[in-house]
């Protein structure tokens, strides 16, 4: 049963670092609707647990730990810990991130509270590098107080240009998550899409209007190598193409036209696939290019002639070296 409050997710895996800093940041919260706090830990290997179980021991009354038996992943941690959730509005926080604003949810829920359209809240926020602590612009689009959801609906899943939302910056109605998860809960589960925000944010946007804060909230930390922010080509060319699986299929079902997104995505796939000069992935990019309908404009029809001879592909490699070799050099 829902009550008049607002959950915040916090999922956590081998954060000790960070996991204080992230709870502290949303203890501090003055806001005129009580809030609960759900941690879900999923079995880590260092003091991250043991931290979360001393917060949750001082504040019983606000934290609600949950410890996983077995590691679950990013995504089936999120969403089990959004299904626990008791309130009538969900926000989350990364167990690296943290929330700057001590008013972050009483503005959002306020506006929630004066608007029963807006189904999500989002606000701007900021990068933060955990090696020089520097703080630096994010990249988000800037939007209009409050935009019908399906105008976002293209661009929270291509983000183009720049990023539509960060979600740990969000505020949205758990009743409205629950009735998507139940209608496509093979967009919420399927391992094979690699994802928890996009799927929540289009959902938002799918059922009501967006609203827009331009309140920075969020420091979104930087430093760390994380799924989707890794040097290694074999895993971002795993990252690239389960994120775009998941962005055919909600195109797909909602009969979105981008059409002219997918034969970029086709050219990430391929790049990946010649720098870690893997064959298998080549073939597996022109098995996403007919999968996905994507039509080979030049440059995805020059690489894929490198990559079709094996000689031309190590001349490329050596030629793509001495460039980067160049580039240090004249930094």
């Amino acid at each position: 049963m829902m009550e008049n409050m607002i959950s915040v997710v916090v999922i956590t895996y081998n954060q000790e670092a960070t996991i204080s800093r992230t709870l502290d940041s949303i203890l501090m919260q003055q806001c005129h609707v009580p809030f609960e706090i759900v941690i879900g830990e999923d079995c880590s290997t260092d003091n991250t647990r043991a931290i979360c179980q001393r917060y949750a021991e001082k504040h019983p009354d606000i934290i609600r730990l949950i410890c996983n038996e077995q590691n679950k992943g990013i995504v089936d941690n999120y969403f089990d810990c959004l299904l626990a959730c008791r309130g009538t509005y969900i926000a989350d926080c990364a167990g690296d991130d943290f929330w700057i604003d001590p008013q972050k949810l009483d503005k959002e829920v306020s506006v929630m509270e004066a608007h029963d359209n807006v189904t999500m809240v989002i606000t701007n926020w900021q990068y933060f590098d955990e090696k020089s602590q520097k703080i630096s612009p994010s990249q988000q689009q800037q939007h209009a107080p409050i935009t019908p959801g399906h105008e976002l609906l293209k661009a929270i899943i291509t983000q183009y240009n720049m990023q539509v939302f960060h979600l740990c910056t969000a505020l949205y109605r758990a009743d409205v998550f629950r009735k998507a998860y139940e209608e496509d809960t093979y967009l919420f589960r399927n391992k094979g899409f690699c994802s928890e925000d996009i799927q929540v944010a289009f959902s938002m946007a799918l059922h009501g209007d967006i609203a827009y804060l331009s309140d920075i909230t969020l420091n979104y930390s930087l430093g760390q190598e994380t799924v989707s922010n890794t040097a290694d080509d074999v895993k971002q060319f795993q990252f690239v193409r389960k994120m775009t699986d998941l962005i055919h299929y909600l195109a797909s079902k909602h009969q979105l036209n981008i059409d002219d997104f997918f034969p970029d995505r086709i050219f990430a796939l391929g790049m990946h696939a010649f720098r870690a000069h893997q064959p298998q992935l080549y073939q597996e990019t022109l098995a996403c290019e007919k999968e996905w309908h994507a039509n080979r404009p030049l440059k995805n029809r020059i690489l894929f002639t490198v990559m079709s001879r094996e000689w031309l592909w190590k001349i490329g490699l050596a030629v793509r070296q001495m460039v980067v070799r160049l580039k240090r050099v004249c930094r």
